[in-house]
Formats: C-alpha cells, sequence, structure tokens
C-alpha cells in the first residue's frame, strides 16, 4: 500500500492563535492540541478510515523558537466557495491577515495574504455558483 498526504505541519511561535485565525479562514475546528501543538481539520480522522481512502488533511500548528525569515518554499491556496475573491480578500484581513508582496506582479488572478506569523498564502479564483 502507499502512503496518505495526513497533515501540513507549520512551525509557529504561537500555535492556538494561528490555529484560531485558520479555523475562521477554513470552518474548520481543533480536533487535537498539547502544550506545543494544535491539529485542526474538518473532520476528525482514524487510521481506518485514512488507510481505506484519500481523506482531507490537517494543519498541525507546532511551536518553535526561531522567527520565520524567508519567502515559504510551501504555501496554502484557498478558494472562496460563498463570496467573490475580493469579498473573500476583504474578510481575511478583517481576521487578522495581511496583503504580502513575493514578487507576483500586480496582474495576478489570485492574491496573496500573509497569516499573523507571516507565513504567505494565496486567495484564487472563487468557486461560488454564477448567478
Amino acid at each position: 500500500m502507499t502512503s496518505r498526504f495526513t497533515e501540513l505541519s507549520v512551525d509557529c511561535h504561537d500555535p492556538e492563535r494561528l490555529a484560531a485565525f485558520w479555523c475562521e479562514v477554513l470552518d474548520f475546528k481543533v480536533i487535537d492540541r498539547d502544550e506545543d501543538t494544535v491539529e485542526i481539520g474538518s473532520w476528525v480522522p482514524t487510521a481506518e478510515e485514512v488507510r481505506a481512502r484519500q481523506m482531507p488533511s490537517t494543519l498541525v500548528f507546532a511551536r518553535v523558537p526561531e522567527g520565520k525569515t524567508v519567502k515559504n518554499r510551501l504555501h496554502i491556496d484557498v478558494s472562496p466557495i460563498d463570496r467573490s475573491t475580493a469579498d473573500e480578500v476583504a474578510r481575511l484581513i478583517g481576521l487578522g491577515a495581511t496583503t504580502a508582496d513575493v514578487g507576483q506582479g500586480p496582474d495576478r488572478s489570485w492574491v496573496v495574504l500573509a497569516d499573523p506569523e507571516g507565513n504567505e498564502f494565496c486567495v484564487l479564483r472563487t468557486l461560488a455558483p454564477s448567478e
């Protein structure tokens, strides 16, 4: 059998704060935590379900002492499902995201933001139904 992609881990200073931000962004909930990590997801995975089929992965925020120093080589992309990209960008900025410049240029179909600890992520095209 092959492996499954089960979690994406994000190093950070404040796992609780970053998990709370991403729970609001993705409509996830905290599914596990300890002193230095918080795991969030849209479901509580069991080993049997993961072995049986590909399932949505979770995000794990892990406390580390060092800060972020360069652009992320891996990042999260999100697509709004019930509003325009511009409206979603405004909502995310209201949650604590900031705009980010990673050299993307002005004429892109996506918007680059950073979470409260500076991790870049992209807001892509909307998936909201057309009216």
